[in-house]
């Protein structure tokens, strides 16, 4: 696995061009694929704010629109005070992380970061038999 120094680096430069007129809370994401790519992603703030998408599935469509990967090697957040990925988030990225062990990067605004598992985010993640993929 690379150093996380450019996923943060890329996480923080996204933080920066997040559109956040209504919170002035800014957040950047960076994804490193398992095609090596890095995929960077920032929050969108909406007047109507249920419309508002996070910087983490920013990256992850952004990834997938791209063709830059359907795999999460590892994920760096950026934001003021270096918060984990918001509960939604943490479920749409359980469908792509590589698994439980994949490390998240917490950056807070002074460059200081913390780094833990996946799977300590988010346990126990939303899965059912019940539920069938389709083949594309």
């Amino acid at each position: 696995m690379p150093s996380p120094e450019n996923l943060i680096l890329a996480a923080q430069e996204a933080r920066r061009r997040a559109y956040t007129p209504y919170s002035g809370y800014k957040v950047g994401a960076a994804l490193q694929t398992d095609t090596g790519a890095i995929v960077a992603g920032c929050n969108v703030e909406n007047l109507s704010y249920g419309a508002t998408i996070c910087a983490e599935r920013t990256a992850v469509t952004k990834m997938i629109a791209d063709g830059l990967g359907q795999k999460i090697s590892a994920i760096a957040v950026a934001s003021k005070d270096g918060v984990t990925p918001c509960g939604i988030c943490l479920q749409v990225l359980s469908e792509f992380v590589e698994g439980p062990e994949t490390l998240v990067y917490r950056v807070n605004e002074n460059g200081e970061v913390q780094s833990m598992p996946f799977g300590n985010l988010l346990p126990h993640a939303f899965v059912s038999d019940e539920v069938r993929r389709t083949e594309s």
